[in-house]
């Protein structure tokens, strides 16, 4: 069942994080400073709407990196339920899409809560004073459509946070398989 993303209100703060990365090493918000614009997408390997997109986000991301665009996914998934979202498969899926940022692994969820991510892919776009500037869909393609996947949203938003502007509405929510919260450890 396809979930939509919780619309996070516009100018909340960017929760700090530090977590492993399915490389190796340790990740922080702070790693990011100065960029001036983060991207921040739970995404994870096994959903049919992360799979529809991924190479697409991997172009789009190296694109708007050229830009300034910082990037980091995380894969919140319980991935004792859901062992293909794991970090070996991480590192397969990141290969195969052409991943140029960091794929955090987020073992206790404490990340995905803090943000209040409810599905994957989820998008959460961040200006240079890492307030949220833009939530919601990266395009209109989904598993079960032809439109392309072009992140023609994703696209729009960032060339507005990049040029300093407020991105206009409506924003339209992402939509994507749930988190795969550990039992009992579903957000309030």
């Amino acid at each position: 069942m396809a979930i939509a993303s919780f619309m996070v209100p516009l100018g909340t703060p960017a929760p700090p994080f530090s977590l492993p990365s399915a490389d190796a090493g340790i990740v922080s918000l702070e790693d990011f400073a100065g960029a001036p614009a983060l991207l921040v997408i739970f995404l994870s390997n096994h959903c049919p709407y992360v799979r529809r997109i991924e190479d697409a986000v991997g172009a789009v991301t190296a694109e708007y990196a050229a830009r300034g665009l910082a990037t980091v996914a995380v894969c919140s998934n319980d991935v004792a339920n859901y062992p293909d979202d794991g970090a070996d498969h991480l590192r397969e899926q990141a290969k195969r899409a052409g991943f140029g940022f960091p794929y955090l692994v987020d073992e206790p969820q404490d990340v995905a809560r803090a943000y209040r991510a409810a599905c994957t892919p989820d998008f959460f776009l961040y200006d240079g004073d890492r307030r949220l500037a833009y939530r919601g869909e990266f395009d209109g393609a989904r598993p079960r459509n032809d439109l392309p996947a072009d992140g023609s949203s994703l696209r729009a938003a960032l060339d507005h946070v990049l040029a300093g502007e407020a991105v206009p509405g409506p924003h339209t929510p992402s939509l994507g398989c749930g988190i795969k919260w550990k039992p009992g450890g579903e957000p309030a």
